[in-house]
């Protein structure tokens, strides 16, 4: 991996973590077109680079997080789903990021999905609390994220919504709950392969983390602003065009290698 591709998957994974479009997905695409070798350097590299796009929301709602304990412990159980899940499959899950139909499949099925989230969960609880059997169940939806191109934000703000909470409230407990999540997923992943993390590549994971910091904080007051005002279709009409796009050209017979 070159300076250069880590900057460019860096700028990907900070404007795709926290929209509903799946940042793995679009990673895994980058490093294809990049011509990244996709060694155990490059998959610790991109779930590494994970923690700049973390300390933004950390930096953007740092005052949200000095609450009272019962708001870590919903985190904790919403966060506990995915933990169990995660470890129990991490190997299978492993090989399912080398499956371009896969990616490209989830990728359309999901934009189908967010062209109805709107009209399917409208109804709004007043009272916008977050309570422990909310937080169980948006925990749950949020597993299926687990199947590369699903997009953690998107099934994460959909579970919200289903709680009937407004889109702004179910995007921001999917950022905070982002926090555990893909903390977890990089401790476990750089646990594996702390080994490729040699001197002489320490500069690409602190150049990725800053990049992915910036780009993120960016991008997580871009899109509350615009899902505030707009709602989810814009990103159910671009997920359905990359993956339509890339199924095409998997008929067409193009040898895609995502890993």
């Amino acid at each position: 991996m070159t300076t250069l591709h880590a900057i460019i998957i860096a700028i990907v994974e900070g404007i795709t973590e926290f929209l509903p479009i799946s940042s793995t997905g679009h990673m895994i695409i980058a490093e294809s077109v990049l011509g990244t070798p996709m060694d155990d350097f490059t998959k610790a590299f991109t779930v590494s680079i994970q923690f700049g796009a973390i300390l933004s929301v950390i930096v953007l709602y740092w005052r949200r997080f000095f609450q009272s304990m019962d708001f870590y412990y919903k985190l904790f159980v919403a966060f506990l789903p995915a933990a169990i899940l995660g470890f129990t499959l991490h190997k299978y899950i492993e090989q399912l990021l080398g499956n371009v139909a896969v990616v490209a499949t989830t990728m359309l099925l999901g934009g189908i999905v967010l062209l109805f989230v709107d009209k399917w969960f409208n109804k709004v609880n007043d009272k916008q609390e977050m309570t422990y059997g909310a937080a169980l169940k948006i925990g749950l939806i949020q597993c299926i994220s687990m199947i590369p191109g699903v997009s953690r934000s998107a099934a994460t703000i959909v579970g919200g919504m289903s709680q009937k909470f407004s889109r702004t409230a179910a995007a921001e407990f999917s950022f905070f709950l982002a926090i555990p999540t893909m903390f977890g997923a990089m401790l476990l992943e750089l646990y594996k392969n702390y080994k490729v993390i040699t001197p002489d590549k320490i500069h690409l994971l602190v150049i990725g983390n800053i990049i992915a910091f910036a780009v993120a904080a960016l991008a997580i007051k871009f899109f509350i602003s615009y899902l505030t005002k707009h709602g989810f279709k814009l990103f159910g009409y671009y997920r359905i065009v990359v993956g339509l796009a890339i199924l095409i050209l998997l008929a067409l017979g193009y040898d895609l290698k995502f890993a």
